[in-house]
C-alpha cells in the first residue's frame, strides 16, 4: 500500500459557522437541496461524533452509486472535521481508503478558507497520480460550490 498526501484550500464568501453547519452538522438536509442533480439522499448512522457512518447516495447517471464516510473526529468549537471514505465511490481498483482533515478558518472578509489535508491509500503498488488527485478534487469542489451557492441564496439556513 502506498500513501499519497495532498493539501489544498478553497475559499468562500460564506462564514465558517454556516459552511461547517452545512457541510458537517446538517449535511443530510443540505446536500440533497444544494446539489439535487448529484445527491439523492444522505443517511446517518450515529450521533455525528467519531464512529458515525454517513452514506451519501448519488443521483442516477453518475459514476458512483454511493459513498460511505466514517467520522474520525469533529470539533464544533474549532470548525474542524476529520473523516475517512471507507466504502463505495472511488474505492476499489486503485484506492483502499481516503482520509481527510478539514478546518474551516475565518477569512479577513468574513468568509472562509477551508484547509483540507487528504491522504489517498492505494491498493498494492498502485500509483495515484497528480491527475487522479486533481480529478477527485474537482468533484469535491463541485459539491462545495453547490453548498456555497445554496447558502448564499438562502441566508437563513445553517446559522
Amino acid at each position: 500500500m502506498g500513501v499519497f498526501p495532498y493539501d489544498f484550500e478553497i475559499t468562500s464568501p460564506v462564514s465558517p459557522v454556516r459552511l461547517f453547519n452545512a457541510l458537517v452538522v446538517e449535511a443530510d438536509k443540505v446536500f440533497p437541496k444544494a446539489a439535487p442533480q448529484a445527491i439523492k439522499s444522505v443517511e446517518i448512522q450515529g450521533d455525528g461524533g467519531p464512529g458515525t457512518i454517513i452514506k451519501i447516495n448519488f443521483a442516477e447517471g453518475l459514476p458512483y452509486q454511493y459513498v460511505k464516510h466514517q467520522v474520525d473526529a469533529v470539533d464544533k468549537a474549532s470548525f474542524s472535521y476529520n473523516y475517512s471514505v471507507i466504502e463505495g465511490g472511488p474505492l476499489g481498483v486503485k484506492l483502499e481508503k481516503i482520509s481527510y482533515e478539514n478546518k474551516f478558518v475565518a477569512a479577513g472578509d468574513g468568509g472562509t478558507v477551508c484547509k483540507s489535508s487528504m491522504k489517498f491509500y492505494t491498493i498494492g503498488d498502485c500509483v495515484f497520480t497528480e491527475e487522479d488527485i486533481k480529478a477527485f478534487i474537482q468533484s469535491t469542489e463541485v459539491l462545495y460550490k453547490g453548498v456555497e451557492a445554496y447558502l448564499l441564496a438562502n441566508p437563513d439556513v445553517c446559522n
